[in-house]
């Protein structure tokens, strides 16, 4: 990812007032070392204090296709030095109002006696001076922007402007994403049912249709020391049941495999897959579980049902570093004011309290066939649950809320399953999560990350609803 800096002044200032742009120029530079250490390519155009500097740093940004851009605000500056700049870079513009410090020393300010020192001191600290008058511009020139307010030591604004870069850096990611689907939709899901040319126009994806065959012909390939390893890696990630028959690990394991390989062919960052057949398919749909879960947790999110919305949530999960396991609402505990939320097949077991189970069932609820499966639960502390959802004028937003992963009794049945508070209560949560009418299918990862999806969606230019 690239990541834009400039910042402005203005020209008049320099020959006025000793020592005011060396003074600026060192925090500018010290917003930048910050910037690189966020792990982001820094595209740096300096000082930019007159409208023709303006237009070299547009040149640059287009030139070198920056993410997105932050306009450190050194001084009051022309709002004509920084219009060029964000019309033709056309990427988000995130302006940093950040003074040196949290307060003027103003016994010290007031003792130098020297009304042109004191003014020269005064502009070093009078970012906020030009703030008020870009965001009049850009509003009237109809251009999206952001702010940071604050002090160069803070906190705060350090965390903001990390969340920022991350949230254009999944943002970019999400661009690159491939996503296969192999299957079907579960019949009759109408919620599911997800519009790929919209998801692709909000978030930049490329959708791979997959075939059964292909995954049966790689599978019918698979030899017997890649099953043994593959073997081996279950026991490694997982708690293997003593219940677990060996012929059914050696099934598991050799749809596994076959799915490494498919992921791998067609370079997929996710995958939404559900199917429902006999013979040689019925052998891979029953087998898939653990390979998923195998998958999910290294970084490649699988949805079950065919849920591509919710493989998106969960990707957008993973990205932020903080998991996105696959669930849907199980029941309510009234008593101890919880939510259960859980689901059949594939977890991130990168998130989980404690071991991760792989169990046998013998019977996979709603679905055909029986066979491997995993226990688990959402690792104990603050979660934040996700959802990509489509309103009923076919756009694209994220709903999310903020809430505990709790301890207490889960339901053993074989499925990943998780008991969670939320601040508004399970009866409300349950009643103001649905009125936003996501599908029956959300993603939990681990933190409250709420302020930096909020981010991700001002980026992308979708809605951002988070429930309180």
């Amino acid at each position: 990812m690239k990541t834009g800096l400039f910042s402005i002044g203005l020209d008049t200032y320099w020959p006025q007032f000793d020592g005011l742009l060396d003074n600026l120029t060192a925090y500018h530079e010290q917003i930048g070392a910050r910037l690189k250490e966020m792990d982001t390519e820094l595209v740096d155009a300096g000082m930019v204090d007159s409208p023709e500097k303006a237009q070299d740093a547009a040149k640059l940004f287009k030139t070198e296709d920056v993410d997105i851009i932050f306009l450190f605000i050194s001084t009051y500056a022309l709002s004509s030095t920084v219009l060029p700049v964000v019309q033709k870079a056309k990427v988000p513009i995130v302006m940093l109002n950040i003074q040196p410090v949290a307060q003027l020393d103003y016994a010290k300010f007031n003792a130098i006696g020297d009304r042109g020192i004191m003014t020269g001191k005064w502009l070093e600290h009078c970012q906020s001076c030009s703030l008020p008058e870009l965001a009049n511009v850009f509003n009237r020139c109809g251009i999206d922007y952001h702010i940071v307010s604050g002090y160069l030591q803070e906190d705060y604004v350090w965390d903001e402007i990390n969340d920022w870069v991350k949230a254009s850096e999944v943002a970019v990611l999400m661009r690159q994403n491939r996503v296969g689907i192999l299957g079907h939709y579960y019949n009759g899901m109408l919620d599911v049912y997800s519009d790929l040319t919209q998801q692709s126009a909000v978030f930049g994806t490329h959708f791979e249709i997959l075939e059964m065959c292909e995954l049966y012909e790689l599978r019918q390939a698979v030899n017997e020391d890649e099953i043994q390893s593959k073997i081996t890696e279950f026991h490694h990630k997982f708690s293997v049941a003593q219940a677990c028959d060996e012929s059914e690990l050696v099934r598991a394991a050799k749809t596994s495999v076959a799915l490494d390989k498919l992921i791998e062919k067609h370079k997929l960052g996710s995958m939404a897959y559900y199917y429902e057949g006999s013979g040689e398919y019925g052998d891979i749909v029953t087998s898939i579980i653990a390979g998923n879960t195998l998958l999910t947790g290294n970084g490649v999110p699988i949805a079950g049902e065919c849920e591509i919305k919710n493989v998106q949530a969960m990707k957008i999960m993973d990205l932020f570093g903080v998991g996105g396991s696959f669930s849907e609402f199980y029941l309510a505990d009234y008593s101890d004011d919880v939510i259960y939320l859980g689901h059949d097949g594939p977890a991130h077991f990168a998130i989980s309290e404690g071991e991760v189970g792989l169990v046998p069932l013998s019977v996979y609820h709603g679905k055909p066939g029986k066979g491997l499966s995993i226990q688990m639960t959402v690792k104990h502390g603050p979660v934040t649950v996700l959802s990509v959802v489509t309103n009923r004028e076919g756009k694209v937003f994220l709903q999310a809320c903020e809430g505990e992963s709790v301890a207490g009794p889960i339901l053993q049945i074989g499925n990943t399953n998780s008991r969670y508070k939320f601040p508004m209560g399970a009866r409300n949560f349950m009643n103001e999560w649905s009125r936003g009418g996501p599908s029956h299918h959300c993603a939990v990862g681990l933190g409250h990350i709420a302020s930096s999806l909020e981010k991700l969606s001002a980026i992308l230019g979708i809605e951002f609803r988070q429930l309180r």
